[in-house]
């Protein structure tokens, strides 16, 4: 007679709900797979058009080419810009090479860059809430002329920044943030300069909220929460931060199911799932197969939003 199998362990998963894939990385990764389909290969992509290893890898191998700056790029070949927005000195060199260029920023980056411009054009003195060198960070300090724009990280950033007339300032911010960081950056400016500029509109963005408000949800439930996204993503490594000051009683980022050390599980009886703005679902089913190798899973969604957000590509891709 065989012997029986041996009995898995239960664990429950608390999967949240929405997770990965956001408007606007769908939209930019639509963008360069397209740009592939009607040029042909290979498209250059200026900067990772996501952060996402697996994205970046997948359309590499399509016939997208990655490079850091323009002057890595041929004049005959199209180019596409990241969904983190450029400086505006990027577009304009295209321009002036005569380069077919494709403009993948996310539309809700290109809002925070229009405020920024009225701000200027109106006179204030303006402040970016963001993290030094991040590719967004840089294309929005990119649309004014140097100095124009100061940037804050921190709370302590805020309580030393000194303005030059203070009843004449404006923020707006970085769209990956921690909603929570961010709001207390934004409380000391506001006391600080009652007559702060508001955005109309919250600049971190609609999905960025939504995951970090659906891991907060789930966070207090969880001995581990697994984050799937890669380390340069920031929304992913918020999300991280967010576990953790929910409750999660151990938080960790992981690229895909690979990274996944069977060492964090013990002790572990319940475990949350999430991944990042730029991590397809395919890495997230990945993880939860791997766990199913071992434990008998009993999976629950946790979904306090539902997202139907969709952006429109560029015209010259659908006619």
């Amino acid at each position: 007679m065989d012997d029986a199998a041996p009995i898995k362990p239960p664990l429950k998963v608390l999967l949240a709900s929405p997770r990965g894939f956001c408007a606007g990385v769908d939209r930019a990764v639509q963008i360069v797979e397209r740009a592939i389909e009607k040029y042909g290969a290979p498209v250059y992509v200026r900067h990772e058009i996501v952060h996402n290893r697996h994205v970046v890898e997948r359309l590499r191998a399509l016939g997208a080419v990655f490079v850091e700056e323009l002057d890595e790029a041929p004049d005959d070949r199209p180019v596409v810009f990241s969904a983190h927005g450029v400086p505006k000195s990027v577009p304009a060199e295209a321009r002036a090479r005569e380069m077919l260029f494709l403009d993948a920023t996310c539309p809700l980056v290109s809002k925070v860059h229009v405020e920024a411009q009225k701000h200027f054009e109106s006179g204030r003195e303006i402040v970016l809430v963001g993290h030094a060198g991040h590719p967004e960070v840089i294309g929005t300090m990119g649309q004014l002329p140097e100095g124009a724009v100061r940037l804050i990280e921190t709370v302590a950033d805020a309580e030393a920044f000194t303005p030059i007339d203070p009843a004449n300032v404006a923020f707006v911010t970085q769209t990956t943030l921690s909603v929570d960081d961010t709001a207390e950056i934004v409380a000391v400016l506001q006391r600080r300069f009652p007559a702060i500029a508001l955005p109309r509109k919250d600049d971190i963005c609609y999905a960025t909220t939504n995951r970090q408000e659906a891991v907060k949800r789930l966070a207090d439930d969880c001995d581990l929460l697994l984050v799937v996204g890669s380390r340069n993503s920031s929304n992913s490594v918020r999300l991280v931060e967010v576990g953790l000051r929910g409750g999660a009683g151990e938080a960790r980022l992981i690229d895909d199911a690979a990274g996944l050390d069977w060492t964090w599980m013990t002790g572990v009886e319940t475990v949350g799932i999430t991944a990042g703005a730029s991590a397809p679902e395919l890495l997230v089913e990945g993880l939860i197969d791997r766990l199913a190798e071992r434990y008998q899973l009993t999976v629950e969604q946790v979904a306090p939003t539902r997202e139907t957000v969709t952006f429109k590509l560029p015209r010259v891709l659908t006619d």
